[in-house]
């Protein structure tokens, strides 16, 4: 993996949101000193629509190369869709960039770290069965437990296997990745703020599940 960050700057030099005025900055690593690689300017238009908004965002991804970390102070919709899609993980940060980017840099590390490390037997990373077919897990608990694990590694596995009717989720807030999947129309699912910083995600696969924990399309369906 290049030892680069990319990083979005509005007009005042500190990190844009995606959609205003600024340029794009390369930063590349070396010696846990940061200096800037390349540049560009960048703003998205809009102009064409979707087919030139996704027309900008590739000669977005040609000028950043190998980098596979992005920046910025916000980002959703289509540009992350596409940032993601691309294999980039993304951050948001506010300021100046030389305050955070060591930070990024050193969440990528136990990124990479957890993802190639087997996690211990005694400690379950993945939702567990309350009944059959209805799972339950909660990332408040399991990334207080394990840092550098992130929602990404812990919950998309097993939402792509679709082995399940109903899943429960307890995390801080709507992991934007997660809100992306969802909006996909896979999966039906509500979302409620039960505290300050708590929030409960119910996601269906709209199947049901008989006794012996076999899925089943409904009526008139086909078993699976």
């Amino acid at each position: 993996m290049a030892r680069e960050v990319a990083v979005f700057l509005d007009n005042n030099g500190r990190t844009g949101a995606l959609g205003e005025p600024g340029r794009v900055c390369v930063y590349r690593r070396r010696q846990k000193t940061w200096t800037v690689a390349r540049e560009t300017e960048f703003t998205l238009t809009g102009e064409g629509g979707l087919k030139g908004l996704r027309r900008q965002l590739g000669g977005l991804l040609a000028f950043l190369g190998e980098c596979r970390i992005f920046v910025a102070r916000s980002l959703s919709g289509v540009p992350y869709y596409e940032l993601e899609k691309a294999g980039f993980n993304i951050w948001e940060q506010d300021g100046e960039p030389l305050a955070y980017l060591e930070e990024v840099w050193a969440g990528e590390e136990r990124e990479r770290t957890a993802t190639s490390a087997p996690p211990p037997a005694s400690v379950p990373l993945g939702p567990s069965e309350k009944a059959p077919g209805h799972y339950y897990i909660s990332l408040k608990e399991i990334q207080a437990r394990n840092a550098g694990i992130t929602s990404k590694h812990v919950l998309q596995p097993f939402l792509r296997q679709g082995r399940f009717a109903v899943l429960e989720v307890v995390c801080d807030h709507l992991p934007p990745w997660l809100e992306l999947d969802l909006a996909s129309g896979a999966f039906s699912w509500t979302s409620e703020k039960v505290g300050e910083r708590e929030t409960r995600i119910i996601i269906k696969a709209g199947r049901e599940v008989r006794d012996d924990g076999q899925a089943f399309a409904g009526q008139g369906g086909v078993c699976c």
